[in-house]
């Protein structure tokens, strides 16, 4: 009897076995579950870049190369990031119409899951510019001033004062701003479109690109007035003081010839 009351279970033991098999269940969740999620999204990520890989063929591969390596007719996509096809694509400014010296913005003909596509499948041809998240295209709290000072430091030579763009040399231009998705206006900045160098983050923040796309959104916003009444493109008080001699003094010039004529004739008479 002794011996078998020294083999009879604790109460407790019971629970012991319980909490240690739920502590196992746990465990293998926490070892099976975010792998079964990462694999779930290399899936997706696979499929993304197939169904992108076939739209390049159709769309940018005669232009580009079969692999993105460029030709003649078009630059090498590789390594431009999947920043650069969500603008170039996003806005029309891709497939391009026709040759020129440069892309204008035009209808886009894409959905948006298709440029995700196209730009998953560029991708994976190189490393380069990812495609910004909301939060970080969101110019919420964002300093408008510090914005300005930047914008007039790095963008006003080329888009103007208050972004309503400008000529460029040999054909080339800074497109207008105004209407433009602050998505757009970050990536522009991380690819450096065309003609406009690039700004990564090792060279503009990411605040500071909030900043900037704060100011351009002021500036361009219906609430905001010009108190001189016509802007004349924003291009400040040097052009609008001579729009003000040149067509304000002509005016009053030929105000005073027709004075002197017709008091001459009214002499002669």
């Amino acid at each position: 009897m002794k011996k078998l009351s020294a083999r009879r279970r604790h109460p407790l033991a019971a629970v012991v076995v319980l909490l240690l098999a739920l502590a196992a269940t746990g465990g293998l969740y926490a070892a099976f579950a975010p792998a079964g999620k990462a694999q779930a999204d290399e899936t997706a990520q696979s499929l993304a870049i197939d169904e992108g890989k076939k739209l390049y063929t159709v769309g940018c591969a005669s232009c580009h190369g079969t692999g993105g390596q460029g030709t003649t007719d078009g630059p090498s996509l590789v390594g431009v990031g999947s920043a650069a096809v969500d603008f170039q694509v996003g806005t029309g400014r891709m497939p391009a119409q026709q040759p020129g010296a440069q892309v204008p913005k035009k209808k886009v003909i894409y959905s948006q899951a298709e440029i995700d596509q196209l730009a998953a499948y560029v991708a994976s041809l190189g490393a380069g510019p990812i495609t910004p998240t909301d939060k970080q295209v969101d110019p919420a709290g964002a300093d408008v001033a510090k914005g300005g000072e930047l914008f007039r430091n790095n963008c006003a030579q080329c888009h103007n004062f208050t972004g309503k763009g400008g000529a460029l040399t040999k054909g080339k231009y800074a497109p207008d701003l105004e209407g433009v998705s602050p998505k757009h206006i970050y990536e522009a900045m991380q690819t450096g479109p065309q003609s406009m160098p690039s700004f990564p983050d090792t060279t503009m923040p990411e605040q500071e690109k909030k900043d900037i796309i704060a100011y351009i959104q002021t500036v361009n916003g219906s609430e905001t007035a010009s108190p001189g009444g016509l802007s004349l493109g924003g291009l400040g008080p040097v052009s609008e003081g001579l729009f003000a001699w040149v067509f304000g003094l002509g005016a009053l010039i030929a105000v005073a010839i027709w004075v002197a004529a017709h008091t001459a004739k009214a002499k002669k008479s």
